[in-house]
């Protein structure tokens, strides 16, 4: 092998024992003494490090380095955020894969784009020619900068005991941090191909790479070889050029759209323009949504897809093993081999991943479009026919830090009770309930924050009459407004409603209060639809647009899942053309405080974006939200920004000893009432609008997005049982709320001196809620 490059960690790996063998003209290691099986199952439990200097390093720059890129990729560019990267494919004019690639932002001016190993001599070739007709350069940099992956559940805390900070990167897939080792610049992407839920990419100097491949080692992670490399991106389903991407078995060119990863790394963006191959891969497109929505009339845009497959007879396959159904050929395997993994037992948070070694025959293979998941097939190994069935995936990493085997056909049984009558079940119930009730009202301290107990008082009226009744009721302009109700019987809720509205409006401080929601998830999606309804009014003869860009908490920094893009707002915020992401921006935080907003950043990225809807709140809320500071510079700016505060685990702390919102300027507040407030479990809007206001017909739409938008009836008797936590607040209020705050300071003190990490600012007492 003395014709084949090395990378600079060549001498570690011989030094470890490695393996080593020629790869795409490289010495690399394809296993360590270990062996493949342990190095696999020690990447999923602890972690791994990989050699991956031998893949290009290619740096792009120039004052057309975005509209070369957008050009020579698939992925849309202006998409990257600085200190963001993205999977991406260097594809040809007819849409088959040149190469799939990872392209990194770490500087504004620059991007480094890294492809596979055995293509980097035919990429450096095809993108210097293509670069002649753009005013951008690109510089081969993989002789100077190593590149070493870390992955698996150890990776974090390895790496801040590497660097010695507790700040890598954003705590997101794909983001990127900029650090120092030993007075160098590292670079650190949340990124690599084996389908951990944590792992980083790092990028060194060629001179500190060996001692810092050492250092990881010495930290506890274990050197892993190419071969459980494979095994691994196999077990997560990733394509690999040359199996997945390239050329199929035949020599015939595998279109990029029968990659799964497709649907990410293409854009059809109209900034990108016309791009090379964007005409085939348009086509390849319409052909991947008919087998997505199960249109199987013409395939002949998209014959065939990549899906992944689980041998479940007897028999490994390998690549090039045929695929048959009903004694049809199908398709054809693209990647297999026997993948390790570890037994776990028990079920869902319960279950345990045990010792236990176990190993099961999976792959990937190239299969017709009309082939649906689950079906039955079979393989053709060695000349025999072997059962296999078409599966969803092997593997999930949606609950970390461990990714998960999935193992075809286990199904998950729960016991309940099995009584075999009815009055056994209804005594069994009744009895369960009581020692439950026992057990969480008398043995339990209680700190779920989402939960709060009632008094007496407030459980008794829950599920007294009108609990089981109607009342459904709209303002009337015939009758100046006068609510107009559904169904006769309805005058003792008409009062009770009124009289919760009032003791609320008294509580806020406001204007306005609509009570029927029955959650704060309710509350929110309900004044959303209503920001969309109000955005709208002028002509209901086109489709409606969408909210322009939101400003929220991201849910990894304690923002409300309802605030989120995946939660109450998903179905009313815009798509950025541009982007092609939700037309969300989050609060950035102080760079030493997570937990608080920073506000300097926060008026700079409100200038750059100029949001509609100002959202603030938290899930995890140590500190007051610069409500007050954030309306003068948007009054300043003379922005119509809507400021919106969800107080949902701090609505029982309105008011001078936390935050009183609208006081500080927020025109909309929702929440839960049955958190800090200790009411029953509804929600409730709360607007600070006169009706003299322009903006007063925005209330009205609220309103009518409560109901009927959200409710029709909306649980009478937790709406009598809130009346009386109400008369409770606003009895007890400020003996409540200084209590609360003081148990909660003393709390935190108290589990630091037990030897605690307690988060926040010890300068506050760590929480000013």
């Amino acid at each position: 092998m003395g014709n084949l490059k090395r990378t600079l960690f060549y001498d570690n790996h011989v030094k470890a024992g490695a393996t080593l063998v020629d790869f795409g003209g490289w010495e690399m290691p394809i296993q360590y003494p270990n062996g493949i099986v342990d190095e696999h199952i020690h990447t999923r439990i602890k972690s791994g490090i990989f050699d991956v200097s031998h893949m290009g390093r290619l740096i792009v720059s120039g004052k057309e380095a975005i509209a070369f890129l957008q050009h020579v990729l698939t992925n849309n560019v202006l998409a990257l955020d600085l200190l963001q990267a993205q999977y991406t494919m260097i594809q040809n004019s007819h849409g088959g894969a040149l190469d799939d690639a990872y392209l990194y932002r770490f500087y504004e001016d620059e991007f480094l784009l890294v492809v596979n190993a055995a293509n980097a001599e035919k990429d450096w070739n095809h993108l210097s020619t293509e670069i002649k007709f753009f005013d951008a350069k690109i510089v081969d940099r993989s002789a100077e900068i190593a590149m070493i992956s870390l992955q698996g559940p150890d990776s974090k805390t390895i790496l801040k005991k590497l660097t010695g900070s507790e700040n890598l990167t954003e705590p997101l897939k794909n983001a990127l941090g900029i650090l120092n080792y030993q007075g160098e610049t590292l670079l650190i992407a949340r990124t690599g191909y084996t389908g951990e839920p944590l792992g980083f990419e790092l990028f060194v100097k060629a001179l500190q790479a060996p001692e810092i491949w050492e250092k990881l080692l010495e930290l506890g992670a274990m050197a892993i070889g190419l071969g459980a490399r494979d095994t691994l991106r196999l077990e997560a389903g990733l394509p690999l050029y040359g199996h997945e991407l390239g050329l199929d078995n035949d020599g015939n060119e595998i279109p990029i759209f029968s990659c799964p990863l497709a649907k990410f790394a293409v854009s059809f963006a109209e900034v990108k323009g016309d791009y090379i191959g964007r005409a085939a891969l348009t086509k390849q497109y319409l052909g991947f949504k008919k087998i997505m929505e199960r249109n199987l009339s013409d395939l002949s845009e998209l014959p065939r897809i990549v899906r992944p497959i689980a041998i479940t007879g007897r028999g490994i396959a390998r690549a090039g093993c045929k695929v048959f159904k009903a004694g049809k050929e199908v398709g054809v395997i693209t990647s297999a081999t026997m993948v390790p993994y570890l037994k776990a037992e028990g079920y869902g948070l319960d279950s345990k991943i045990t010792d236990e070694k176990a190993m099961r025959a999976i792959g990937l293979a190239l299969i017709d479009g009309d082939v649906e998941l689950n079906d039955r097939v079979e393989v053709e190994i060695r000349g025999k026919m072997v059962p296999a069935v078409i599966a969803p995936y092997h593997m999930k990493s949606d609950a970390p830090p461990f990714a998960r085997p999935i193992i075809y056909g286990v199904e998950i049984e729960r016991q309940f009770d099995s009584a075999p009558d009815y009055p056994t079940k209804a005594l069994n119930l009744l009895e369960r309930s009581y020692d439950n009730t026992i057990l969480r009202q008398h043995q339990t301290i209680n700190l779920i924050p989402s939960e709060q107990s009632h008094s007496a008082a407030v459980r008794l009226l829950s599920v007294m009459d009108p609990s089981f009744r109607y009342a459904e009721h709209k303002k009337t302009k015939s009758f100046y407004d006068h609510d107009v109700f559904y169904y006769q019987g309805t005058a003792f809720i008409d009062e009770i409603e009124y009289l919760l509205m009032e003791e609320m409006k008294k509580y806020f401080n406001c204007a306005e209060v609509e009570t029927r929601v029955i959650s704060g998830q309710m509350a929110n999606a309900a004044v959303f639809s209503a920001l969309m309804d109000y955005k709208n009014r002028v002509n209901r003869k086109v489709d409606a647009k969408r909210l322009g860009y939101v400003m929220n908490n991201h849910i990894i920094k304690g923002g409300h899942l309802s605030a989120q893009p995946m939660g109450a707002l998903h179905d009313y915020i815009a798509i950025d053309p541009v982007t092609e992401k939700t037309a969300v921006v989050n609060f950035p935080v102080e760079k030493d405080n997570p937990f608080k907003i920073d506000v300097a950043e926060t008026k700079k990225v409100i200038a750059q974006y100029q949001p509609e809807l100002i959202i603030f709140g938290k899930s995890m809320v140590l500190h007051k939200e610069p409500v007050r500071e954030i309306k003068r510079f948007i009054d300043d700016q003379k922005l119509n920004s809507i400021i919106m505060y969800d107080m949902a685990h701090v609505l029982g702390l309105v008011g001078d000893h936390f935050q009183d919102p609208f006081a500080e300027g927020a025109e909309l507040v929702t929440g839960s009432t049955h958190k800090t407030f200790f009411g029953t479990q509804r929600g409730i809007i709360a607007g600070n609008y006169d009706k003299d206001d322009y903006k007063y017909s925005l209330w009205e739409t609220i309103e009518t997005r409560a109901f009927p938008g959200s409710v029709s009836n909306h649980h009478l008797g937790t709406m009598l049982g809130l009346l009386m936590a109400t008369y409770e607040m606003n009895s007890f209020k400020d003996e409540y709320q200084k209590n609360v705050i003081h148990n909660a300071k003393y709390f935190a003190k108290c589990l630091a001196d037990a030897g605690l990490d307690v988060a926040g600012d010890p300068a506050i007492s760590y929480t000013e809620t």
